[in-house]
């Protein structure tokens, strides 16, 4: 129904008589995240980030599977609009091969926690064998992570790996470079209690291959890591997980930078450990 339509005129489009003026309303203001917002063509770099999404929670929920751990019921608690504030709390007091450790016992902990694991997982660690179950036993319950390396090591075969533009070691061909990198947005506690959490991880990322011959260019992705931790070894673990796609914003105008540019930047600006 238009605005001229809904207050019902005459033949000559009279409103509410004769001898009144019609009034038009200004039509309301289009909403840029609305169903109006033209989708971009799915491109054969978007088709691969897919599939690498499909086959790692392929893995990750095949692994998960076994009876349920008994525990304390979360406590439901509704996130609050400062549920992500800065504190100014330093979030770990170290590292264990290169993974954050010592995260504080409360809901901050969790949350920190839940943020570095998530960088962690989406690190180009996680396409070489090696580093990826240095990586699984660092952050995952240890019941967890033993039965998760069978299922991942089978999910990074020597073919998936290709479609990525890497060889059977994970390597990148020479001259090119294969950047996959996690950054956080923010944080929600869904629930918690000193036993458990679920910390859902809204993050940003880039994927591809920076190169002159790469067919898959460096591109952005926007997801949503939902984490449920548990209180172990004096530290938070994971012990299930789940991944959605976005909130994504509508992108911005920045010029697309070369690849040697992304090259470049990806080997000069290091990642960050991050706090709540």
């Amino acid at each position: 129904m238009s605005n001229d339509d809904q207050y019902g005129g005459g033949s000559h489009g009279e409103v509410g008589g004769t001898g009144q003026t019609r009034t038009r309303l200004p039509d309301p203001p289009a909403d840029p995240y609305g169903p109006t917002r033209r989708t971009p063509r799915a491109s054969r770099g978007l088709v691969t980030v897919v599939g690498v999404v499909v086959l790692l929670i392929a893995a990750i929920a095949f692994a998960n599977q076994g009876p349920d751990t008994p525990g304390t019921p979360p406590s439901d608690k509704p996130p609050t609009a400062a549920a992500t504030a800065a504190t100014g709390t330093t979030p770990v007091t170290g590292k264990a091969a290169g993974i954050p450790k010592g995260f504080a016992h409360d809901e901050q902990g969790a949350q920190s926690a839940a943020a570095n694991y998530a960088v962690a997982l989406g690190s180009d660690g996680m396409f070489k064998k090696n580093t990826r179950h240095t990586l699984v036993d660092g952050i995952y319950a240890p019941e967890v992570a033993s039965r998760m390396k069978g299922p991942q090591d089978t999910a990074y075969s020597t073919e998936f790996l290709a479609k990525l533009g890497l060889d059977a070691n994970g390597n990148p061909p020479q001259g090119s470079t294969f950047v996959t990198r996690t950054i956080p947005v923010g944080t929600r506690v869904d629930s918690y209690t000193p036993a458990t959490a679920k910390v859902a991880v809204w993050s940003t990322g880039l994927i591809g291959m920076s190169g002159d011959k790469s067919t898959d260019p460096v591109r952005t992705t926007w997801k949503t890591w939902i984490f449920e931790l548990v209180w172990s070894g004096e530290d938070w673990k994971i012990s299930a997980e789940t991944q959605q796609d976005g909130p994504a914003p509508v992108p911005g105008d920045a010029a697309v930078s070369s690849a040697d540019d992304i090259s470049k930047a990806t080997k000069e600006f290091g990642g960050f450990t991050y706090a709540r």
